[in-house]
């Protein structure tokens, strides 16, 4: 059982929610009529001895997960910072949101999954044709000869039949097509989520390849620089061989470096091509710099909105309700099936006299057919949808506490990156000062190679490793928005709040 905010949230109760917002899930379990209540009672009764230990009503258990009141590495309120619907916006790229909203429209896992749902929907149809009655049209024209005389004959009938569904069979097998159609939505969910989030670090991963790059030519054309100075002095003798080989050796492995960068920013440029459902050929990524992006302030908020938020749990609940719906639809195929069949129509040996009311037939018929032994297919079909329903709330339990999990270590790692990219700033600070340092001396000639080569391979590291941590929060970030499912709905009255302080912003920007 799921609790929250004082509201008490059974499985039940979350999956009808849950159907209800889906416009395609319609209605179901309407009231019947006394009349049939009373026919299913008597033939209940009549069979009780027979499908005794088959047809028992079941309780499904709950998820039983204790929902803890905030999350352990939240350091801020409940909806302090909630995310909006176009979250990528706030990381404040243009060619980046450009890039999302291009791969939402042309990504093809997303049309497979669109695709999918075209499935669903269909099954869903299939489903429920038995609910109604199936008519056959069937007309004949022969012609025959016997015994030297030849006749006619014409016919044209309309054929029914209908199973009266009393033990909610096939309304059972209804409502799980169904909550399958609903379970296609959210499968579609997540697939967009992963790939904006895809997309989003990938093109990060761009920006990172591009300032990693400037980092190294630059590093380069500083090491280049100090060999320089060296050459020059080798000429009045104060620099020997070996410092020139040394400095000639750093400035080669500054070289080595670029083509593994450039090799990155180009096979990342064309990963992003193939989420945009694009060829790498025709897709041009201008980039920039990670400085350019920035970080966003995420609060996830209480943790039982996760369930209502994050896809792959609705997704999980969802499949667990059509899991249980055809657990009874299959413990229903053990009680006995009525059918009505009914013909209708016109035969003649005259096609002129075919439809007049003396060539009129009909028929009329009911049956009802009970399973009594089947090699124990149907009781075997029982067991199998039981199992099935057990594993999906094993995995419902999963996707509730890999949620939980989620949202926790991306806080964590939010929370210790931020940190980490502050300490590795002053880092860069401290060697830059000691490089620049290093190099006046150098042109004094009161510093020995040692020392300067050491200098230089410290800043060049930690300023490549300045851009690691950075790309690596942003990555966390998207993680983040990921683990909580992405983009919310504001709450009416944070929604209001935020309108009334645009407004006063608006009326101050105006004077």
């Amino acid at each position: 059982m799921v609790r929250k905010s004082g509201y008490r949230f059974s499985e039940k109760t979350m999956l009808n929610e849950e159907a209800r917002a889906i416009d395609t899930v319609r209605t179901i379990g309407q009231t019947e009529a006394a009349g049939r209540n009373a026919i299913r009672g008597a033939l209940a009764l009549a069979l009780s001895s027979l499908l005794s230990g088959c047809l028992t009503t079941e309780t499904v258990p709950g998820p039983d997960i204790d929902v803890p009141p905030k999350y352990r590495a939240a350091a801020v309120k409940p909806h302090a910072a909630l995310p909006a619907p176009d979250w990528w916006r706030g990381f404040r790229s243009r060619e980046l949101t450009t890039l999302v909203e291009r791969a939402q429209l042309a990504n093809l896992d997303i049309a497979a999954a669109v695709a999918r749902i075209e499935q669903a929907d269909a099954q869903t149809r299939i489903a429920g044709a038995p609910l109604l009655p199936a008519i056959n049209f069937d007309g004949v024209a022969q012609r025959a000869r016997a015994g030297g005389a030849e006749s006619n004959r014409f016919s044209a009938v309309l054929n029914a039949s209908y199973e009266i569904d009393f033990w909610g069979k096939n309304r059972a097998a209804l409502r799980s097509a169904e909550f399958t159609a609903v379970a296609s939505r959210f499968d579609r969910e997540v697939i967009v989520l992963s790939t904006v989030s895809t997309v989003i670090n990938t093109y990060f991963q761009v920006l990172a390849a591009q300032d990693r790059l400037r980092i190294a030519r630059s590093n380069v054309d500083a090491a280049t620089r100090i060999l320089k100075v060296y050459q020059d002095r080798i000429g009045v003798g104060t620099a020997s061989g070996l410092d020139i080989a040394q400095q000639e050796s750093l400035v080669a492995q500054q070289r080595a470096a670029i083509p593994p960068l450039d090799q990155q920013l180009r096979q990342n440029i064309a990963t992003l091509a193939v989420l945009l459902g694009d060829a790498p050929a025709r897709v041009t990524v201008r980039g920039g710099s990670l400085t350019g992006i920035v970080a966003q302030r995420v609060s996830p908020g209480l943790p039982s909105d996760l369930l209502l938020q994050r896809p792959d749990i609705r997704e999980a609940e969802v499949q667990l309700a059509a899991a249980n719906a055809s657990v009874e639809s299959a413990r229903a195929a053990l009680f006995p099936s009525i059918s009505l069949t009914g013909s209708g129509g016109y035969v003649s040996t005259a096609l002129n006299t075919l439809f007049l009311p003396a060539s009129a037939v009909y028929s009329v018929a009911g049956s009802l057919s009970q399973p009594l032994f089947d090699g124990f297919r149907l009781l075997s079909q029982l067991d199998l949808q039981k199992g099935r329903r057990t594993e999906l709330l094993q995995l419902y339990r999963k996707a509730i506490l890999s949620g939980f999990g989620d949202v926790e270590r991306a806080l964590i790692a939010v929370q210790d990156l931020a940190e980490q990219e502050r300490l590795q700033t002053e880092a860069v600070a401290t060697a830059r000062r000691a490089y620049e340092l290093s190099e006046t001396q150098l042109r004094t000639g009161t510093i020995d190679i040692t020392t300067v080569l050491n200098t230089q391979r410290t800043l060049f590291a930690e300023q490549d490793q300045l851009v690691i941590v950075r790309l690596t929060r942003l990555q966390a970030i998207v993680s983040l928005f990921q683990a909580v499912g992405g983009g919310w709905v504001l709450p009416d009255e944070i929604a209001s709040d935020r309108g009334r302080r645009a407004a006063l912003r608006a009326k101050k920007d105006a004077r």
